[in-house]
């Protein structure tokens, strides 16, 4: 059976003004929800990782748990993700999605 988890990372670095959190959705292949939870969890602590930053700096993935796990029934049209976005200038969020589905009207073509 597959599983849809969200698995979340705190973002720490020095110098960092605001707490950031990464959440990344992943597909997980198990027999039952608690093996599913168990390897989300496992992959959660695989992908914690440090990196030095543009300035210098250390920054750090930690993996704080999984926060959503759900059974995934494929079929057309189902929704995978859903966000609200709250925007200051909303004119160019719809341009930039304008431009991006274009992007890929543009890959999709074959080329002769």
């Amino acid at each position: 059976m597959w599983y849809i988890a969200k698995i979340v990372f705190q973002i720490k670095g020095e110098g960092m003004q605001k707490q950031q959190f990464d959440e990344h959705l992943r597909l997980i292949e198990a027999e039952n929800f608690e093996d599913a939870f168990f390897i989300a969890r496992m992959l959660g602590i695989s992908f914690e990782e440090t990196l030095i930053n543009q300035e210098h700096g250390l920054v750090r993935w930690e993996f704080v748990n999984v926060a959503e796990l759900r059974p995934l029934k494929l079929k057309s049209g189902i929704e995978l993700h859903s966000q609200v976005r709250e925007l200051d200038e909303p004119n160019q969020y719809v341009t930039y999605i304008h431009n991006q589905a274009a992007c890929m009207q543009l890959e999709a073509r074959p080329v002769f």
